[in-house]
């Protein structure tokens, strides 16, 4: 615990180990093994495809807690629910609980917004559709893909999955 609070105390580059970031148990150490070398590099080529991977949303995910800032991929997966919804009257619950909980000024996790779009989002959730978020959601997008993308690319959590995948492989050839 002490080691996880000095990393998040500290800027993202300072952490030593990206598994203290993941869920504890038997899968913390599995992740390495069925992540390929191949697959991390390609996390590389576009933040559609490490998105889409489980395993580099997992990283993302805890990449993002480290600079404090995990609730913009919380928001943007939580509009990726909001869109699954068929039931009108589940659309007006869960798009209530999304403005609450990140879009109203005094959401306990804010997504960083104009005032222009927070304004209109709100008059769009006066009757929710489920494209109701899609603005908003394609500007959380746009600003994780070209501000905290890069940065995790650079990040030593990055690095030290790159590294972990290429000793494992190692190890497997030998």
């Amino acid at each position: 615990m002490k080691t996880r609070l000095g990393c998040l105390s500290n800027k993202s580059d300072s952490c030593s180990d990206v598994s203290e970031f993941l869920p504890s148990g038997p899968e913390r150490s599995i992740r390495y093994l069925k992540l390929s070398t191949d697959e991390v590099a390609k996390w590389t080529d576009s933040f559609d495809i490490l998105l889409s991977n489980k395993y580099g949303l997992v990283a993302f995910r805890a990449f993002l807690k480290t600079e404090f800032s995990d609730e913009n991929i919380e928001f943007w997966l939580a509009c990726e629910d909001y869109k699954k919804i068929k039931s009108p009257a589940k659309l007006v619950s869960k798009a209530n609980k999304i403005y609450k909980e990140y879009i109203d000024v005094q959401a306990p996790r804010e997504v960083n917004i104009d005032f222009r779009t927070r304004e209109e989002t709100r008059q769009k959730l006066l009757e929710p559709t489920s494209s109701s978020l899609n603005e908003i959601q394609t500007k959380v997008y746009s600003l994780m893909e070209k501000d905290s993308y890069p940065r995790f690319l650079q990040s030593k959590m990055y690095q030290q999955i790159v590294n972990r995948t290429q000793m494992h492989c190692q190890r497997k050839s030998v």
